[in-house]
């Protein structure tokens, strides 16, 4: 039960109306445990949130976070399915998932979970991966390794947006972009790729009715198959002109390579539509990332490693594929990889083109320039800290890195993470224009809301 003695000073402070605090307060007492509990988390969100119109911005900045989830279930992607679509709902039974998190039972796809289940110091045996199996982090990441302070709203990766927009608002969050769970580039592993297609759109349909009530707050992006690059055309011709539509997901089967020459078709019409590709990783599911079979199967190492080894690879391939090159206005962003290995990277990358002659064609610019240009963006995660997110602003400049929480998952610090980086003491440094780049405005200019 919670303590009057820490509690009660909030319902004082004149945050926001006292009667609903103690109305709700004295309803903690009840003799049923569950309403109880109920009660008390409704409480605590009550006394963090402040109203929106009376905070506007997060301290004066506004704030778009560019990694924030939903993950409708398999029941809500079903409900989304076209309706010539639905006689194929027993093909997708195989991959269905049912999972407990946190007392919360629901169905999820799972097409061929890599179980990253070793023990470091245990020999190695031979993974078991199969349709509908145990994901890599399924036990692993609770609500006890949470960052929270305050538990988000329930339901706000499925259908309860008018809860995820008062997290918004009592984290000062303006804009979320919405990135959708493992399953869907799970799906780019179906046997049948308009089987994929299929639930891509129904994420899309499912995505423009979350977005609607709140067109001003939320955007998303297009998911679409490397398998099948006439839908994807097509997929992107119907949608971009939509209002939740800020970026193009290319979500490619295992082996096919970013600048595979079958794919000039959708850079073509992104290019037109001035759309951004968009990349955040997954770890266990299809396509997996570079060297999953070689990270010698701990979920902890391999987690760590697949970010930003699958970020990197898509950097390199964008410059050195020429996409950057032929196609001016796509440019490309990512989250959840980390941030520190970036200019590393770009830096040692441009070292290899010139020792290792004849191995790439001749390109416009040098790889750190392309980022310091703006072309390739990168999520900054919290908790790399102040000092490496100096580092990387120091080396490839302000324009660079997004601000991203991963709300509602556990590494974000609802509902502190803007604010624990506006306080971060770098920006006394940088200065206020730095700190607005970094909280807002690259994200702005990558998802061209500005």
């Amino acid at each position: 039960m919670l303590d009057p003695h820490r509690i009660l000073p909030y319902c004082v402070s004149g945050q926001q109306n006292q009667l609903s605090y103690l109305t709700l307060w004295c309803g903690l007492s009840s003799e049923n445990e569950n309403k109880r509990e109920a009660d008390a988390r409704t409480f605590k969100r009550l006394i963090f949130t402040t109203p929106w119109e009376e905070q506007k911005m997060r301290n004066g900045f506004r704030i778009v976070d560019i990694d924030t989830h939903v993950n409708p279930s398999y029941e809500t992607l079903v409900k989304y399915l076209d309706p010539n679509a639905r006689s194929r709902v027993a093909e997708l039974q195989p991959f269905v998932r049912t999972r407990n998190l946190d007392g919360t039972t629901t169905q999820v796809l799972h097409v061929a979970p890599y179980p990253f289940d070793r023990f470091p110091g245990e020999a190695p045996a031979e993974a078991k991966v199969m349709a509908g199996g145990k994901g890599a982090l399924e036990g692993r990441v609770t609500s006890a390794s949470s960052h929270h302070r305050v538990p988000p709203a329930v339901g706000v990766m499925d259908e309860n947006v008018h809860d995820r927009i008062k997290d918004m608002d009592a984290e000062g969050r303006d804009i979320d972009f919405l990135i959708p769970g493992t399953w869907a580039t799970a799906a780019s592993g179906l046997p049948d790729v308009t089987l994929a297609e299929a639930l891509y759109r129904s994420y899309h349909n499912y995505i423009a009715a979350y977005c609607q009530p709140y067109l001003s707050r939320l955007r998303s992006m297009v998911l679409v198959p490397g398998g099948d690059v006439e839908w994807a055309v097509k997929e992107v011709n119907r949608l971009k002109n939509e209002p939740w539509v800020a970026a193009v997901g290319p979500l490619l089967p295992e082996g096919k390579p970013i600048d595979h020459p079958d794919l000039a078709p959708l850079w073509d019409v992104m290019n037109d539509a001035h759309l951004p590709i968009f990349f955040h990783s997954f770890f266990y599911e299809p396509p997996y990332f570079p060297g999953y079979r070689d990270i010698w199967g701990n979920a902890v190492v391999a987690r760590t490693a697949a970010h930003p080894w699958g970020a990197a690879r898509l950097l390199s391939y964008l410059i050195v594929g020429q996409i950057f090159d032929k196609y001016p206005n796509i440019n490309a962003g990512v989250a959840e990889v980390g941030h520190g290995w970036l200019p590393h990277w770009v830096i040692r990358l441009g070292e290899m083109i010139r020792y290792v002659s004849d191995a790439t064609p001749p390109l416009k610019y040098r790889p750190i320039e392309y980022v310091q240009m703006g072309r390739f963006r990168c999520g900054a995660e919290p908790f790399e800290g102040p000092a490496m997110t100096k580092a990387v602003i120091d080396i490839l400049g302000p324009g660079v890195l997004m601000h991203q929480s991963d709300y509602p998952h556990g590494e974000a610090h609802f509902p502190d993470t803007a604010q624990m980086v506006v306080d971060w003491p770098i920006w006394n440094d940088f200065g206020r224009e730095a700190l607005q780049q970094h909280m807002a405005g690259n994200a702005e200019k990558f998802l061209r809301t500005a």
